[in-house]
C-alpha cells in the first residue's frame, strides 16, 4: 500500500507543478492586460490566450475576473521590495531610473500603469484603498523609519508617482546636459524625502 501511495504522489507531482506554472502564467498575463487596458476593457479570453491556457482555468484558479484582479493587485505591489534599497544610494539610483525611458515591460512602469488605470475605474477604485496602504505605503513607511514616517512615506510615494508620470509621458530617455541636471535635481529631492529632518512642532 505504501508503494502504491508513493507512486501516486510521484505521478501527481508533475500535475501540481503544471498547475502552478499555468496559474503563474495567467497571473503574469493578467497584470499586463490590466496595466495596458484597465479592468473593464481587459478580456479574460485574451488573458488566457496570452497565458496559453483555457479561459475556464481562470475561474478554477481565481474564481473569475474580480478574483484574478485582486490577486494581480496583490502581486503587483510586493511588500518586500523596499528592503533591497540602500538609503545612501536610493536617491541617485531612483533619479537615474527616472531619467531613463518608460517601457511597459519594466516592472515599475507596469505597476504604475496598473495602479493608475485601477484608480480611475469605478469598478476597481474601491478595491485599492487597503491594498495600497498595506502593500505600497506601509513598506515605504517601515523602510524610512524615524519621526513622522507615515507622512514622509506619503510624500515620498507622491513624488515617486509624479516622476513616473513624467517618465511615462516623455517616453524617451533623457540625454546630455538635460539628463545630468535632471538626475542631480531629482536626487536632491529624494535625498530630502528619505531623510528625517527635525521639524517644528505643528
Amino acid at each position: 500500500m505504501t508503494g502504491a501511495t508513493t507512486l501516486t504522489r510521484e505521478r501527481a507531482a508533475p500535475r501540481r507543478r503544471d498547475a502552478e506554472a499555468t496559474r503563474a502564467a495567467i497571473l503574469a498575463a493578467a497584470k499586463d492586460h490590466f496595466a495596458r487596458s484597465g479592468y473593464d476593457r481587459a478580456a479574460l479570453r485574451d488573458i488566457a490566450a496570452d497565458a496559453g491556457a483555457d479561459v475556464a482555468l481562470i475561474k478554477r484558479y481565481f474564481g473569475g475576473k474580480e478574483g484574478l484582479f485582486t490577486e494581480a493587485l496583490k502581486a503587483m505591489f510586493q511588500s518586500d521590495r523596499m528592503r533591497d534599497w540602500d538609503p545612501a544610494t536610493f536617491p541617485r539610483e531612483i533619479a537615474t531610473l527616472m531619467a531613463d525611458g518608460a517601457d511597459i515591460a519594466d516592472e515599475r512602469t507596469q505597476g504604475f500603469q496598473f495602479l493608475l488605470r485601477a484608480a480611475t475605474s469605478p469598478t476597481t477604485a474601491p478595491m485599492l484603498g487597503q491594498a495600497v496602504q498595506e502593500r505600497f505605503l506601509a513598506p515605504i513607511r517601515d523602510w524610512l523609519g524615524g519621526d513622522d514616517a507615515d507622512a514622509r512615506a506619503r510624500v515620498l510615494a507622491a513624488a515617486y508617482i509624479g516622476f513616473l508620470v513624467e517618465r511615462l509621458i516623455r517616453g524617451e530617455p533623457l540625454a546630455g546636459r538635460e539628463r545630468a541636471v535632471f538626475i542631480d535635481r531629482a536626487a536632491a529631492i529624494f535625498e530630502t524625502l528619505v531623510g528625517a529632518p527635525a521639524l517644528a512642532d505643528i
